[in-house]
C-alpha cells in the first residue's frame, strides 16, 4: 500500500494542529510549513534526500553488475578449461582398447 503525502500549509499553528491530526489520522504522512518559504525549502531538502538515495541504489547496481559479469567471466573461464580437459581425456580414453 502507498503512503499517500499531502502538505499543509498555513499561517495559523492552530489550524496546522487540526489539520495534521485529521489528515494523519486519516492515513496520510503530512509535511507541515508555515508559509511559502518554508515550503520551498522543505521541498528542496527532501529533492536533496531523494537524490541521495537514489546515487546510493545506483552505486549498489553498479556493484551487484560488476560482481555479476566478473562471476560470468570466471563461469565462461572455468567451462573453457572443462572443455579442454574433457576432450584430451577423449582423446586419451580412444587409445586404450579393452580385449
Amino acid at each position: 500500500m502507498t503512503v499517500k503525502k499531502i502538505l499543509i500549509v498555513d499561517d495559523s499553528p492552530t489550524d496546522r494542529k487540526f489539520l495534521l491530526e485529521a489528515l494523519s489520522k486519516a492515513g496520510y504522512q503530512c509535511v507541515i510549513a508555515e508559509n511559502g518559504g518554508e515550503t520551498i525549502a522543505g521541498a528542496m531538502q527532501n529533492q536533496a534526500r531523494s537524490a541521495t538515495g537514489v546515487a546510493g541504489s545506483m552505486q549498489d547496481i553498479l556493484r551487484i553488475t560488476q560482481q555479476t559479469t566478473d562471476g560470468t567471466k570466471l563461469t565462461a573461464t572455468s567451462v573453457g578449461q572443462l572443455a579442454t580437459l574433457a576432450k584430451e581425456l577423449k582423446g586419451s580414453v580412444s587409445r586404450f582398447r579393452m580385449e
